[in-house]
């Protein structure tokens, strides 16, 4: 991931009617609600809009599902439908689906991630994984029950983001590069409680990802690659394998092919692209023998193709 530095001014969410009782706020501007993690309960639920290079205005509404998870330690959140869960487990943007502990940590890898630490006080530090990359936050401000956090990377990224006590969880996050590059919005647009239904959460690993560009004039270009889909670290084999694909061919002889054959030559996914065609953020599914992989691109003209891939084991709730 490209570093750097970016300064990012956090708009503060004002409050909201919502699933979470802080009490009312007293001559400290709030600061009982930033002093202990929230208690959630079965059916709370938080309405967010999320914006990445992929997957631009994508919206999910995450729904406590238990609260009692790994030996009453942990809440687990879902999504209200299964397609949003397989695109939130391909794009791999959303890390606050699942598993997370009762004060808040999210897990990554299989280890919980200390995003907040209660109480949230002003120039509070501590060090946190999260993105794959190591972050230390501070708390740079506390007002009305909202708490602004800014994470560095020792590179130069950052992640300001707020914990609004008044809805007991995000209120917006950004992660972003120095060449102010966002690589991540999240932003809170309603809550509330009670909810009932059908939820779902996928847990994901990321099994392949392409970028391919070819420029018109060049001779035509053909590529193969391999990759091996193993099962989960250690929950055996995925349920399925869910892709994203997005394409954008331009005008005259601009054309692509993409094949991608398990290890026994048959085919798991094709697509042909002529002049002009686009075909973008497709969200599809495969089912998972594991093995090896072969994927075959070909490009003429202007052609540009992004393939992501990433295994799924499904867990669902009705509340």
């Amino acid at each position: 991931m490209r570093a750097g530095v970016v300064l990012f001014a956090i708009l503060l969410i004002s409050p909201l009617t919502g699933c979470i009782s802080g009490g009312d706020e007293g001559p400290d501007n709030g600061s009982d609600l930033l002093s202990t993690p929230p208690e959630w309960e079965v059916g709370d639920w938080w309405l967010y809009m999320f914006s990445t290079p992929e997957w631009q205005d994508d919206s999910a509404r995450l729904v406590v599902t238990e609260v009692d998870a790994e030996a009453d330690t942990s809440y687990m959140l879902g999504i209200s439908s299964r397609a949003e869960a397989r695109r939130h487990a391909v794009l791999n943007h959303n890390s606050f689906l699942g598993r997370i502990t009762h004060n808040l940590s999210v897990f990554e890898n299989g280890e919980p991630s200390e995003v907040f630490r209660f109480p949230l006080l002003v120039g509070e530090q501590w060090l946190f994984q999260l993105y794959g990359k190591e972050w230390n936050a501070t708390v740079t401000s506390t007002a009305g029950g909202v708490a602004i956090i800014r994470a560095e990377h020792y590179q130069g990224e950052t992640i300001s983001y707020t914990y609004d006590g008044n809805v007991g969880f995000i209120g917006n996050l950004v992660w972003a590069t120095a060449e102010g590059e966002e690589l991540l919005k999240m932003h809170l647009v309603e809550t509330g409680e009670g909810d009932t239904g059908e939820f779902w959460f996928i847990q994901a690993g990321d099994l392949y990802s392409g970028d391919w560009e070819h420029t018109a004039g060049l001779p035509d270009g053909e590529i193969r690659d391999t990759f091996f889909a193993s099962q989960h670290p250690r929950n055996g084999e995925w349920d399925e394998m869910i892709y994203w694909i997005d394409a954008r061919m331009g005008g005259g002889t601009s054309t692509s092919t993409l094949t991608l054959r398990d290890h026994t030559s048959a085919t798991a996914l094709a697509r042909t692209w002529g002049p002009g065609a686009e075909e973008e953020g497709q969200l599809g599914t495969i089912p998972y023998p594991s093995g090896d992989y072969t994927l075959t691109l070909t490009q003429t003209g202007q052609s540009h193709v992004r393939l992501k891939i990433a295994g799924g084991i499904t867990t669902s709730w009705t509340l």
